[in-house]
């Protein structure tokens, strides 16, 4: 008898063709004529002179890697200096940086809740927050998107130690959660709310301080916030923002921070550096909203049927998941790269472009890219 452990893997990549689901990388490569807006580069700060120059300093100050985990070497004066800007910025007492965002939201979620506890979690949530809950052990109610009052329940029901968790702004619509209904709920059930401000950070709030500074609730007793460091900054990283205590208690608590080698000086040195340019220019936040605005506008007047954007991100239905492939692929090859999301990346199983508005991006360059958008669109489906 043979031995093939892995020959169900055909299977499933037989049923991946089938249902138009198959996912490849692309390496890019370092310059590309590409109009882009595809990545998460909202505020364009990833090739900015003044942030690669800083990741260089700090590289030939620290080294390339932080060679140990935060709690053994990979801690430096640049993390502490980051995470003190951090929280300063956002409105919080104090602020722990991780090697991706996805480790923070793994951390807050797991440290910060456990066995007894509940986690109320909103149904279109980041699939790092999907497998955070997973991870916590802690009971887990999944709710109806942007739904304060399905949380109310939730939590009531549970009657013990909670936590409510959502996305500032969702990364598939674009849309931005009811953060002030929700953390009245939590404050009247008792319970804390985790707010991941990925998309928030750098385009909502007074010059891009984020969706819960716009909201009126940063710093609060009972808000925890998530971000990551690879969207607005253009760099690479995570962080965790909250009450000292919050913070001192992940230091001993988080996996994801204890366990994990910590993050590369490069990529420390360029948020800092990406974060003290935003605070000089603060205008970028509003120009990646208006742009955002703008790309909607324009598509939905021509036809298409569009989320209206809450932050930067501009959301395009597609008829099906062939033809959002499609879509973005003739997309590319017209010379513009916009994102696709499908099944299982979307929860409501319906296909889009993810078009990213860049503070950066010209109005030539917002024309092209419209009528790129317009001249590859599918027929709709009849």
């Amino acid at each position: 008898m043979s031995y093939a452990p892995f020959d169900w893997l055909d299977d499933e990549a037989r049923r991946r063709a089938d249902a138009g689901l198959v996912r490849s990388l692309r390496p890019r490569p370092a310059e590309t004529e590409l109009l882009d807006l595809a990545s998460n580069d909202y505020l364009g700060l990833s090739r900015h002179p003044e942030v690669t120059a800083a990741a260089a300093e700090a590289v030939r100050t620290w080294g390339a890697g932080a060679t140990g985990s935060r709690l053994v070497t990979g801690s430096t004066a640049l993390h502490a200096e980051l995470e003190q800007e951090l929280a300063g910025f956002c409105g919080f007492e104090s602020a722990l940086v991780f090697s991706s965002g996805y480790a923070a939201n793994l951390a807050a979620l797991t440290a910060l809740t456990g066995r007894d506890a509940l986690i109320v979690s909103d149904a279109g949530n980041h699939a790092s927050i999907v497998d955070g809950c997973r991870l916590s052990r802690a009971a887990t109610a999944v709710v109806p998107h942007a739904d304060p009052e399905a949380v109310r329940k939730a939590l009531h029901a549970h009657g013990g130690r909670a936590l409510a968790v959502t996305d500032s702004v969702f990364s598939v619509d674009g849309d931005a959660a009811p953060l002030a209904g929700l953390a009245e709920v939590c404050r009247g059930a008792g319970a804390a709310l985790l707010v991941d401000d990925a998309h928030g950070l750098g385009v909502l709030g007074r010059g891009g301080r984020g969706a819960l500074e716009a909201a009126g609730l940063a710093g609060g007793e009972g808000i925890v916030a998530t971000l990551t460091l690879s969207k607005s900054l253009g760099s690479q990283g995570g962080a965790v923002l909250g009450p000292d205590r919050v913070i001192r208690h992940l230091v001993n608590a988080a996996r994801t921070f204890i366990f994990d080698t910590g993050l590369a000086p490069a990529s420390a040195g360029a948020a800092l550096g990406a974060l003290r340019l935003l605070r000089r220019e603060p205008e970028r936040a509003a120009r990646a909203g208006a742009v955002a605005v703008e790309l909607y506008a324009r598509l939905t007047e021509a036809g298409l049927t569009a989320v209206r954007p809450d932050a930067a991100v501009v959301s395009v239905r597609a008829p099906s998941a062939e033809s959002a492939v499609r879509w973005a692929a003739d997309c590319r090859t017209a010379g513009l790269a916009v994102g696709c999301f499908r099944p299982p990346s979307v929860p409501d199983g319906i296909s889009r472009l993810r078009l990213t508005a860049r503070a950066d991006l010209t109005r030539k360059q917002i024309s092209a890219a419209v009528g790129t958008v317009l001249a590859t669109a599918p027929a709709p489906v009849s």
